[in-house]
């Protein structure tokens, strides 16, 4: 076994894990402090205990405030984040830098951002194309080594990207985004995962809201809401993607459960290796998507569902060209 399920394990942590960013980043107006606070302590009281941030996220508000919400929990759940892209106080911009003296930088403050002496998991949150990928995955062995972080993670590469870390140092695991409605992972990064012993984690699992029902009209998406920039959302393809839902929703109904826990419970059914990691607002949602993990699909029910949404059926890409640039992953 890995020791990234040997940590899950070691707290108990669900199949199911907690992304924090859409508390205070990407999706309109950020929560407030109180209000986010709660979520993440009833989140804690609900039985989560793998929680992912970033030192992008928010400008870094996000890890304060889940620093500030586990405080006194640190030993009883995982803890990850995510080093290599922050926005530039000064011109307000992300940028991407993955050399050892910038994660090296990064991970101290993030450390002292989660109140914790040490982060369960540490992503390089983005490849920076200017810095070998081997080096960068060097600066984040020796924080393992020095006991500053328990693994070594990276976020939206590529199978060839990966196969070159390892190389370097361990990966832990690979974030990268994964439903029903976006199989990138498929084209070869689950199988390089695999081959080298990594997880996958899943993050936008619910399609960023699509694969829950909750989108009927993306124009009334707050400002801000980076959905409004992504083609699958446009005016022009999100039509054709309703379409689509309304199969998946219908065998939702069918099987008694939301639309969210089917998208949950086939991810779940992709292998035991993949977490998913889906991000809410709300304590509700926050229930009923941990009540996912009970689930178990049917093969006539997971057969219809592998023939929903496959690439060549959904309309748009799913990130914007200036996205699209900073990401690694392969695509159809």
């Amino acid at each position: 076994m890995s020791s990234f399920f040997q940590r899950l394990n070691a707290v108990n942590a669900p199949s199911i894990g907690l992304g924090c960013m859409n508390l205070s980043h990407g999706y309109g107006s950020i929560v407030p402090e109180s209000a986010a606070l709660r979520a993440l302590d009833e989140a804690f009281d609900m039985g989560y205990r793998h929680f992912d941030t970033a030192t992008l996220y928010g400008a870094t508000a996000n890890e304060k405030v889940v620093g500030r919400a586990l405080d006194g929990k640190r030993h009883q759940l995982f803890l990850a984040s995510k080093c290599g892209m922050a926005m530039d106080p000064e011109s307000g911009k992300r940028v991407i830098d993955g050399r050892p003296e910038t994660l090296r930088k990064q991970c101290e403050a993030s450390l002292a951002r989660l109140r914790t002496d040490h982060l369960d998991l540490y992503y390089l949150h983005r490849l920076d194309r200017q810095v070998p990928i081997e080096e960068s995955v060097g600066a984040l062995g020796r924080l393992v080594e020095e006991g500053k972080i328990g693994g070594v993670g990276l976020s939206e590469v590529s199978a060839l990207t990966l196969r070159g870390a390892v190389t370097e140092y361990p990966i832990a695991a690979v974030q990268s985004e994964y439903s029903l409605w976006t199989r990138n992972p498929e084209i070869a990064l689950i199988d390089a995962c695999r081959e080298v012993g990594a997880a996958l984690v899943a993050f936008s699992p619910l399609g960023r809201g699509f694969l829950t029902g909750a989108i009927q009209d993306p124009s009334r998406l707050e400002e801000g809401d980076m959905r409004r920039n992504m083609p699958r959302f446009s005016a022009e393809n999100y039509p054709h993607n309703l379409q689509l839902f309304e199969h998946f929703a219908a065998l939702a109904q069918a099987l008694s459960v939301t639309p969210g826990q089917l998208a949950l419970a086939w991810l779940k059914a992709k292998g035991g290796d993949i977490i998913p990691i889906p991000g809410t607002r709300s304590a509700d949602h926050m229930r009923e998507n941990l009540a996912a993990e009970t689930l178990h699909l049917d093969v006539t029910s997971l057969s219809q569902l592998n023939a929903m949404m496959m690439p060549d059926q959904v309309a748009g890409a799913r990130y914007n060209e200036a996205q699209q640039a900073d990401i690694d992953t392969e695509e159809f």
